[in-house]
């Protein structure tokens, strides 16, 4: 007679307890190595990243160019827009081609040397320590910068942005080795074997390009305070205070600026344009601190996420191909602009109006001519005695004298 017997289980190796501590030492070993290799792992040297960074930037301004030129067209030439008819009363001097306004002002793209900018140094000094000193005794700056920052952009998991501490720096950016090049519609110098020609140059396209050397080393700061919320499961779970600094201790790279002439066929007004090269350095100095008791301080990854994040911000609206684009006024003299001593006399008067300062400066100057009159027609006739006489008696007036005085001095 067979019994029935039951298949023999296989018992567990680990228990339930053993399963739990290996489980949970697993997690702790990930979140270490998290830790230490991800947010306490050692940053690459600021050389290293500079260079992989000038090297994408490059392949980015090369394929760019690679696009342009593929598309194109050997024979493409610059029509004529037809526009409205000119007017004959107005005499319109020739047409002024980029080689004819070369040769006028005597440079040679070719074999001109590099110039120093020193007096455009001074300038550029003198604007920027009077912006810095304005902002000392003006809030307008800083009231800018909060209202910008608490924005309407603001994330809702970061509180209200408080701005700590703005420093203006102290030094000035230096200009130099300012050099003119021929350049084609794109903004592309010409190279690869192509010269530049001055008198096909407007019917190719190309255009005349200012380039300078600028270097900075300064410290320009800006320092922040914020809070991370937490509003998952329910608003402000949990409240993370967050202090971050930011400081320019260095840019150094390559500005390019030129004119695109006004179009009056398309109401388009004169514009400048600039730009940076490719192979600019800019190096930051980034401070955090996170929490409130418990503080971790200067973490490395933060850096470098907000170093990255400033870096794709400047190559977005200032890094070639792109470029940033300005309108220029008129240039024509206008009375509205004007500024004489009449307008000095008038805001001078307090409570006299304008046109009451401009009379009262006619009557100074009438008097003024009156008086010099005078003294040439007095000049012409009559000796030193005669021109000294008074009109009522015959007393002589010492030069120098005090007023009121007089000498009795008998012919």
């Amino acid at each position: 007679m067979s019994s029935d017997t039951c298949p023999a289980r296989n018992e567990p190796t680990l228990s339930f307890t053993q399963g739990l501590i290996v489980g949970q030492l697993s997690v702790v070993l990930i979140l270490a190595a998290f830790i230490k290799f991800f947010i306490f792992g050692d940053p690459p040297s600021p050389d290293v990243t500079a260079s992989l960074r000038a090297t994408e930037r490059r392949t980015r301004t090369l394929a760019h160019k690679q696009s342009l030129l593929s598309l194109r067209s050997p024979n493409s030439r610059h029509g004529h827009t037809p526009g409205r008819k000119k007017s004959t009363v107005l005499r319109h001097p020739p047409f002024l081609t980029i080689g004819s306004i070369l040769s006028k002002t005597y440079y040679n793209v070719d074999s001109h040397q590099p110039e120093s900018l020193d007096w455009f140094n001074v300038l550029i000094a003198q604007t920027l320590a009077q912006f810095r000193s304005d902002a000392q005794h003006d809030d307008a700056i800083l009231n800018s910068l909060t209202k910008a920052l608490n924005g309407t952009s603001r994330p809702d998991f970061i509180d209200e942005i408080r701005v700590t501490e703005l420093s203006l720096g102290e030094d000035f950016p230096i200009f130099s080795n300012c050099r003119i090049i021929p350049v084609d519609e794109d903004g592309i110098s010409l190279g690869n074997g192509k010269r530049f020609d001055p008198a096909t140059a407007a019917r190719d396209g190309t255009r005349l390009q200012a380039r300078m050397d600028v270097d900075l080393s300064d410290m320009l700061t800006l320092a922040l305070e914020t809070k991370l919320l937490l509003n998952y499961p329910k608003k402000l779970s949990a409240v993370l205070p967050v202090a971050l600094a930011v400081s320019i201790v260095r840019f150094s790279g390559t500005l390019s600026i030129s004119f695109i002439p006004s179009n009056p066929s398309q109401s388009t007004p004169t514009m400048m344009t600039f730009s940076f090269l490719d192979d600019y350095r800019l190096d930051f100095s980034i401070r955090s601190l996170l929490g409130s008791r418990s503080r971790l301080q200067d973490v490395p990854k933060i850096a470098q996420l907000v170093e990255a994040r400033l870096h794709r911000w400047f190559d977005e609206r200032a890094v070639e191909p792109r470029f940033q684009e300005i309108e220029l006024p008129s240039l024509w003299p206008r009375k509205k602009n004007t500024r004489g001593p009449d307008d000095a006399m008038a805001e001078g008067s307090g409570s006299v109006g304008r046109s009451k300062g401009r009379e009262l400066g006619r009557e100074y100057r009438e008097e003024a001519r009156k008086e010099v009159a005078a003294e040439g027609e007095t000049r012409d006739h009559g000796s030193l005695r005669q021109r000294r006489r008074l009109r009522d008696d015959d007393e002589f007036s010492m030069p120098g004298s005090m007023p009121g005085l007089s000498l009795d001095i008998r012919s």
